[in-house]
């Protein structure tokens, strides 16, 4: 039993150390690292060292764990002040643009593949939620406008809770015998009382930790976490979408003055790279390396379907309000350039293949079809679409100024102090370009601190003038972080006439106060 067990560490020990260098790797050369996870565990399958492994519910149940942590990283990451703008965008497409997703890759794969309704639209379900792992692993690297990054971030952060949903009604026995309102209530229900009950807990967490007197730091990325994963079971507990309340009590807790905050993000970026590695090794373990070149022009057909077809289209129907009504027009600028790259960013990943696991696991007639295709699909878009977003972006002229960061540090000391670090580069193409300090207007409360210019750190005056190549570093407490974040967008994109402009720098807005 001891020797057996000793086995398995070392195994998975050097699986993961495995994982860890393919992350390098991949970072290096563009290479999706989703990719090498999989590779990791068809390696170690049946038809490479022999590990036998076919059990769908525990790979679904396992699954979903993943999912559970994966997705509330992406909450916690996020920036409320970022994601405000594009929320009601980020709803729409998780939800009108997933049932035009779902009907399309439906119709199509019932017309051009000959199979029978329910199928072609589990089809249409399995493949129309983007992939939270991979869009966040993927656009993080890139350099865009923040509002396009959140939007999409948000949409995969919200959209496996309805999917998740509707692939379940569809691999229940019971699915068709109820009218389609009764259908359209459930999944209704299911994502209110998912939302409410993602926010009680998150703000009960919020409150909770801020006023707990823990006796050790590393106690509060425990609960932080353990808090997202209260408000998943207290969801499903209560039949309603527990991958929406995660993703909603992340976002709270995230955005939250809470005592040692990055300690948190870190510990739940960690966690959520140990379920990314182990997800995808899990399924690609679970995959038989015999069936899957007959399943090539199946995937073909239905990704075809999906990248040319059905996101564009979701994309187009669910951006209409945003390009037809002149007020929200004027908060979300969604012209064709950006939509191209909403559209061909809609990145799939591990979570399709998780959820053709759900009919797998009901042993639903052509569910090992689904999977092996799901699988297929996977591998190809995700090679495809992840190495050509960069350049795509560029052509599209979609790429977006350097935006001021948080420094990746512990800062328990600034906590108490209710302030934050920024740090921000100069480009060559920055209008930030020959602007003095003082000209940056910055808000009280808010102040560059230190310049790093050719390796050497010194202190600023108001009269020094920053120079292509410069690494600002600004101290801001927390009422006016927003403020001095703007103020810095605005500066960056229109100079020193940036107090012409509105406080994003763009046309059309009132100056600057």
């Amino acid at each position: 039993m001891s020797g057996n067990i000793d086995l398995a560490l070392l195994l998975g020990a050097a699986v993961v150390l495995l994982a860890v260098a393919a992350v390098r790797i991949s970072t290096r050369f563009g290479f999706p690292s989703l990719l090498a996870y999989l590779g990791i565990g068809l390696l170690i399958g049946e038809d490479g060292l022999g590990i036998r492994f076919d059990d769908a519910e525990l790979t679904r149940v396992l699954g979903f764990c993943a999912l559970i942590v994966i997705i509330a990283e992406g909450g916690l990451t996020a920036r409320i002040s970022t994601l405000r703008p594009v929320l009601g965008l980020a709803a729409v497409l998780s939800t009108v643009g997933v049932a035009v997703s779902i009907v399309t890759v439906g119709v199509v794969v019932h017309l051009l593949l000959g199979l029978d309704w329910r199928l072609a639209l589990l089809y249409g379900a399995v493949l129309s939620s983007t992939d939270a792992a991979a869009v966040f692993a993927t656009l993080r690297r890139l350099r865009l406008p923040p509002r396009l990054v959140a939007t999409l971030e948000a949409e995969s952060g919200m959209n496996d809770a309805p999917v998740v949903i509707v692939v379940i009604l569809l691999s229940t026995t019971g699915f068709g015998v109820h009218p389609w309102w009764h259908e359209l209530s459930i999944i209704g229900y299911e994502l209110v009382a998912g939302a409410a009950i993602g926010y009680t807990v998150g703000a009960g967490g919020r409150w909770l930790l801020r006023h707990a007197a823990l006796p050790s730091a590393g106690l509060y990325p425990i609960a932080a976490v353990a808090l997202t994963v209260l408000a998943y079971a207290a969801g499903a507990v209560a039949h309603a979408s527990g991958f929406l309340a995660v993703y909603v009590a992340g976002v709270l807790l995230g955005n939250a003055r809470l005592p040692h905050r990055q300690a948190i993000l870190g510990f739940a970026d960690g966690l959520a790279w140990t379920a990314q590695i182990g997800l995808f090794v899990l399924l690609g373990l679970l995959a038989t390396p015999d069936r899957l070149p007959g399943a090539i022009l199946e995937a073909l057909v239905a990704g075809l379907a999906l990248v040319l077809l059905a996101r564009p289209l979701s994309v187009v129907i669910s951006a209409l309000p945003y390009t037809l009504a002149a007020p929200l027009r004027r908060r979300i600028r969604l012209g064709w350039r950006e939509q191209t790259f909403l559209s061909w960013a809609g990145l799939r990943g591990a979570v399709p293949i998780v959820l053709a696991t759900i009919p797998l696991s009901a042993s639903l007639p052509g569910a090992s079809r689904l999977f092996d295709v799901v699988f297929v699909l996977v591998v190809i878009f995700t090679l495809v679409q992840g190495g050509t977003l960069a350049p795509l972006a560029r052509r599209l002229g979609v790429v977006g100024e350097p935006e001021p960061t948080e420094l990746s540090v512990e800062t328990a000391p600034l906590d108490r102090m209710h302030a934050d670090l920024l740090t921000l580069d100069i480009p060559p193409e920055s209008r930030l370009r020959g602007v003095h300090v003082d000209e940056l207007r910055l808000p009280v409360g808010a102040s560059v601190t230190l310049v790093m210019r050719n390796g050497a750190g010194f202190v600023p005056a108001p009269d020094t003038r920053l120079r292509v190549g410069d690494s600002l570093l600004i101290v801001a407490t927390a009422d006016v972080r927003e403020v001095a974040e703007r103020r810095l967008r605005a500066v960056s994109r229109r100079g020193r006439l940036a107090r012409w402009f509105n406080e994003y720098g763009a046309d059309g807005g009132a100056p600057d106060r």
